[in-house]
């Protein structure tokens, strides 16, 4: 069998499992991927990972044992990226490069989550440098891979690398349908997570924080997302500095807001501003959004969040996106 780490039934009906887990509403076998390995690399995540990350892994160590990232950039148009667990960086390294793959130069796949002791509900991808849009793309990673090969199957023109690609697009096909994964672009569980998202902020993958029956725990900001971007767009091409600071009254003015909205439990105010802030992406908002966020996530009991953004923001940078290059 592809990427299952079970034993196939006879005529092909899919994994015999020693060990279950649920899947998408589904059973599946799980991974063949050592406790210790899970265990260090969740410990340097500090988060749980799904047990699609683990097949995968499992899944491209049958395409090539020897080398598990090499069999996609063997095709000379994927570069998969993922780093296994190294005991001599700190955790916060980590948390600085996303997880699971990154394809191509600079298309990202990653696992967000709306908190940190929650599984992440679909597979997020976005193209850096280009903008901050996350696109939805299944909910598990061989949705992804597979929404990612077909579209690059449209894109090739050379047979040799088109048939190498269809080859891989076949065994991922039948490892999903064997482990029970959904290769949907969206899955009934991710509509459910739109029903309880309370704003799509810049990045249009939305966010969900706890909102009891009162309405209380988000309250809208007084501006819209376009209006929002006009006002960055305004600061960030200020001609002066006292251009620039007469253009930031209205984020000032939005942050007194918050504030009011903090003290009213409604926290969702502070971290949908300081998110679209972090997500217009210049560095005249970092130090706004490093106000707002790690308050946010702490007030909304996701401290794990807290410290992840105050590490990100010590150390972004527009010009070395892949810290883990050279």
């Amino acid at each position: 069998m592809v990427g299952g780490g079970g034993k196939r039934r006879p005529g092909g009906a899919g994994p015999q499992c020693d060990k279950t887990v649920e899947v998408k509403k589904s059973k599946s076998c799980e991974a063949d991927v050592s406790s210790e390995l899970r265990k260090e690399v969740e410990n340097l995540y500090k988060l749980s990972l799904p047990e699609d990350f683990y097949h995968f892994w499992k899944f491209c160590e049958e395409l090539d044992p020897e080398e598990p990232a090499a069999p996609l950039p063997s095709v000379s148009l994927l570069d998969l990226h993922w780093h296994p667990p190294r005991k001599d960086y700190f955790s916060s390294y980590w948390w600085l490069h996303g997880l699971a793959v990154v394809l191509a130069t600079f298309y990202l796949f990653s696992l967000p989550r709306d908190s940190p002791d929650e599984l992440p509900v679909y597979v997020g991808t976005n193209e850096a440098k280009k903008n901050c849009i996350i696109n939805q793309n299944g909910d598990n990673v061989f949705a992804a891979i597979k929404l990612f090969l077909m579209k690059k199957l449209k894109e090739v023109t050379d047979r040799k690398k088109t048939s190498i690609l269809k080859n891989i697009d076949e065994k991922l096909t039948e490892a999903a349908r064997e482990l029970g994964y959904s290769l949907e672009q969206r899955t009934s569980k991710m509509r459910q997570r739109d029903k309880k998202v309370v704003t799509k902020t810049f990045h249009g993958a939305g966010l969900v924080v706890p909102v009891d029956k009162n309405d209380v725990g988000y309250r809208e900001l007084p501006e819209t997302d376009a209006d929002l971007k006009r006002i960055c767009k305004a600061i960030v091409e200020a001609a002066s500095d006292e251009e620039r600071l007469k253009a930031f009254a209205p984020i000032q003015e939005m942050m007194t807001f918050v504030q009011f909205a903090n003290d009213e439990c409604d926290y969702g105010m502070g971290l949908e501003l300081g998110m679209d802030l972090f997500c217009y992406g210049s560095h005249y908002f970092h130090k706004v959004a490093g106000q707002l966020l790690p308050l946010a996530y702490n007030l909304l009991k996701r401290d794990l969040f807290a410290k992840i953004i105050e590490d990100h923001l010590a150390s972004r940078s527009t010009e070395n996106i892949d810290q883990l290059a050279g």
